[in-house]
């Protein structure tokens, strides 16, 4: 089961920019895996954010993030990073990766695996 550490969060300004990291943990190995971020606010469900399916052909995000966001691997590191832009204070919320589901046709699904969560990555933006 893979498991991941996410990093990168912290405290900014609306119309801010953060870059958040998904690291596998040591002894695996994200490589052919689609991942998925996620996120939850406080007193919310946690949601998906965006996905990436194993091979980096397929890319999907959430609406409300569409333009902003941006996913992308690099399997040689053993990461996946989500870059964010324009950040509004709606996304203030604790940020998580897991592998993702995907479809029969290696499309990424915004469904994870499993429900074994890391600590995530608090992500705080002030209005």
């Amino acid at each position: 089961q893979l498991q991941f550490v996410e990093f990168g969060g912290g405290l900014v300004q609306s119309g801010g920019s953060l870059t958040l990291t998904c690291a596998a943990a040591s002894g695996f190995s994200l490589k052919h895996h689609a991942i998925g971020w996620f996120r939850q606010a406080p007193g919310k469900e946690r949601e998906a954010v965006s996905c990436i399916n194993g091979d980096g052909t397929h890319l999907d995000y959430v609406d409300s993030v569409k333009g902003r966001f941006t996913i992308s691997r690099d399997d040689a590191r053993n990461t996946v990073y989500l870059e964010m832009h324009a950040l509004k204070p709606d996304d203030t919320a604790v940020y998580y990766c897991a592998t993702s589901q995907i479809t029969m046709r290696n499309r990424c699904l915004f469904a994870a695996t499993d429900n074994d969560w890391g600590q995530g990555t608090q992500v705080t933006i002030s209005s």
